[in-house]
């Protein structure tokens, strides 16, 4: 297969990129940076990475790129909790993913030949945040800023379909490996001051990263799946727990909280990434008969930690 993918060198973008170089696919990368993708996927180690400078929101001659591949992966959007959520700030946010979308959508509409599949990133942002709700693929979307994101982003990739192009959207939870929110974990648990952000009470709904790569080419390949899945393990933990599981892992106490006010200086409205929360299940993902290589936290911890800290 020919894939092309937005955030590609991104977190999960650029292990799904490995994953599809390893099994033998012909990768198109469409990237802002040409030469920071140049050292992510030096030529050497990735034969069959393409690559194609592209500016997410605007046309331009990248789309003609997309015809004759067979599926895209759409991860491309500005860093969610990573800056205070300024008025400009939540305007790219929101733009980087509704505009970058509707481009993608409209690259795929024209191509000649067509993609027969887009596998089109969302988040478990989608439902709002509660300590007492679980949400699952059939639950209703939340009222707050994170979930307007997601109804914008999803509304856009759902275009797709009157291409006829079969549509399978993830909604990603918290994605585990080392490096994103595992890397600005593990700081204060290796000082032994280590512990829970926030309340504690907050759920926790995370996915390893092979997991949410495995689900992705498992979307591409697999002819009978559509719709909305969500990307989240089947155990979410609240925050004291997953705290105290990686504590456990690393053999360090996991006691002293990071409080609100700490987060909320460095980020503002970004904080309610991690100090409001949701528990999410993939129904959906469970029934279409999806096997977890790491379906509990300890698992995945163990995994993501095993080389050493």
């Amino acid at each position: 297969m020919k894939i092309a993918i937005t955030g590609a060198t991104g977190f999960v973008g650029s292990r799904l990129v490995e994953r599809l170089q390893q099994e033998g696919h012909q990768v198109l990368v469409l990237v802002r940076n040409l030469a920071k993708a140049e050292q992510v996927f030096p030529k050497a180690k990735f034969p069959n990475v393409e690559k194609v400078a592209y500016t997410p929101t605007q046309s331009g001659d990248w789309q003609q790129a997309i015809a004759g591949c067979d599926g895209v992966v759409n991860l491309a959007g500005e860093p969610i909790a990573e800056s205070r959520w300024t008025a400009a700030r939540k305007q790219e946010i929101l733009q980087s993913r509704k505009l970058g979308t509707q481009k993608l959508v409209e690259a795929i509409a024209q191509a000649n030949p067509k993609p027969t599949v887009l596998v089109s990133g969302s988040a478990i942002g989608f439902y709002g945040t509660s300590e007492t709700t679980t949400f699952d693929e059939t639950s209703q979307s939340g009222n707050d800023f994170l979930a307007e994101v997601c109804q914008n982003w999803e509304a856009e990739a759902q275009k797709v379909q009157s291409a006829g192009v079969r549509l399978v959207i993830v909604r990603i939870g918290i994605v585990l490996g080392l490096g994103g929110a595992i890397a600005k974990m593990l700081p204060p648990f290796k000082l032994f001051a280590g512990g829970p952000i926030g309340s504690g009470r907050q759920w926790f709904s995370w996915i390893h990263r092979d997991d949410l790569v495995n689900l992705i080419v498992t979307a591409l390949t697999r002819s009978d799946l559509a719709g909305t899945f969500n990307a989240t393990a089947p155990n979410p933990l609240r925050m004291n727990d997953f705290c105290h599981t990686l504590g456990e892992v690393m053999n360090r106490p996991s006691w002293l909280p990071v409080p609100d006010f700490a987060l909320e200086v460095l980020l503002g409205d970004g904080a309610k990434v991690v100090l409001e929360g949701q528990q999410v299940l993939p129904k959906h993902t469970l029934a279409s008969g999806f096997q977890y290589q790491y379906p509990t936290a300890k698992q995945a911890l163990q995994e993501i930690l095993s080389g050493g800290y």
